[in-house]
């Protein structure tokens, strides 16, 4: 490793795609730390510029929260019903498989940190 190794970024954790059920269950459901999880749609304006702050929450918070994105166009119905999904974005946050809360629409990076904040102490 050389002097300019502590300089370079840290790589980028993008949000885990979900599609279906079983993989729903398997990364937020019975995941060991707690879960953000973005229902999104591509016609959504918020959704895009929801998109970097969400990888920047993943990349922060490595190790210690899940980021998972759920697309409206090509997850299972099932899945989407379950949900009860009304409008994108909506982000659902999951501790211990509970669904502990949820809000719809674009929120800054800070509202992330200030609710993983929360939720860790």
């Amino acid at each position: 490793m050389g002097l300019f190794d502590f300089f370079k970024p840290a790589p980028q954790v993008l949000p885990e795609r979900v599609r279906s059920m079983a993989q729903f269950e398997a990364k937020v459901l019975e995941s060991d730390v707690p879960v953000i999880v973005d229902v999104w749609s591509a016609t959504c304006a918020p959704c895009k510029k929801l998109e970097p702050i969400l990888v920047d929450v993943a990349t922060r918070h490595a190790g210690k929260v899940r980021v998972v994105e759920i697309g409206t166009a090509d997850a299972e119905r099932e899945l989407l019903a379950a949900l009860e999904v009304q409008s994108t974005p909506t982000l659902i946050m999951y501790k211990g498989g509970e669904e502990l809360g949820r809000v719809s629409g674009l929120r800054p990076s800070s509202w992330f940190d200030q609710m993983i904040a929360a939720e860790m102490s």
